[in-house]
């Protein structure tokens, strides 16, 4: 069997450095990390998964999405003809939003977000990784975090709060912490569950990761 081509996408405003303790049997499986890049002007999501799409390279791939991230490979699967989208800490609908962005939407109170300030790592960290992460780890998280270009959080903030997918892919495999504070686990359905894994588990539970992920991917697997 030849070897699978897996493409990772980062979280919201993170880089692909979160992914730098996955490490996946090479003998089976080549690696390929995906970068956010700036949106065009009015840019929806789809055209922009359309952009993405583009550099997929290979045939038969693996896509693997985390957070936001998530929600871009599944609106890049059609585009891509993947045969699998793996999403870790993110979400398959907007019903599992949590209750605060679904407010947020209605009210359109995420345009008063002031993402100005998320030059500020502490506020940047906060928001996207969720308020537990601590002070003394911020200087960590901070090269974790490269994409502050406040036209881009703009951006991706308004198109997670309006996601307007409805219907649950089923083919979508879903790796969800059950401590995560942006899309808390009650709203979320049919999610291999992670003990004590919370949004940033792809960093803080990388050895269940590379555990597991190899097992999960060769699942039903046919090139």
């Amino acid at each position: 069997m030849s070897k699978i081509h897996v493409y990772f996408m980062p979280g919201m405003a993170a880089s692909s450095s979160i992914f730098e303790r996955i490490h996946l049997p090479t003998e089976t499986f080549e690696m390929h990390l995906l970068e956010w890049v700036l949106p065009n002007n009015n840019e929806s999501l789809k055209e922009y998964a359309k952009r993405m799409a583009k550099n997929i390279k290979h045939e038969n791939v693996i896509l693997v999405g985390v957070s936001f991230g998530g929600i871009l490979v599944q609106e890049m699967k059609p585009f891509v003809n993947p045969k699998k989208v793996i999403i870790i800490s993110s979400i398959k609908s907007n019903a599992e939003l949590s209750r605060q962005m679904k407010v947020a939407k209605s009210t359109k109170a995420y345009k008063l977000i002031p993402t100005k300030l998320f030059e500020n790592i502490e506020f940047l960290a906060k928001f996207t990784f969720g308020s537990s992460v601590l002070k003394q780890k911020l200087k960590r998280y901070e090269k974790f975090l490269s994409v502050r270009d406040k036209g881009y959080l703009d951006w991706a903030i308004e198109q997670i709060i309006n996601w307007n997918r409805t219907k649950i892919d089923d083919e979508i495999i879903h790796i969800h912490g059950d401590a995560d504070e942006v899309f808390p686990i009650k709203y979320i359905k049919k999610a291999i569950h992670v003990k004590g894994g919370t949004h940033i588990m792809i960093i803080t539970k990388y050895r269940w990761f590379n555990e597991n992920l190899p097992k999960i991917m060769l699942d039903n697997y046919r090139n």
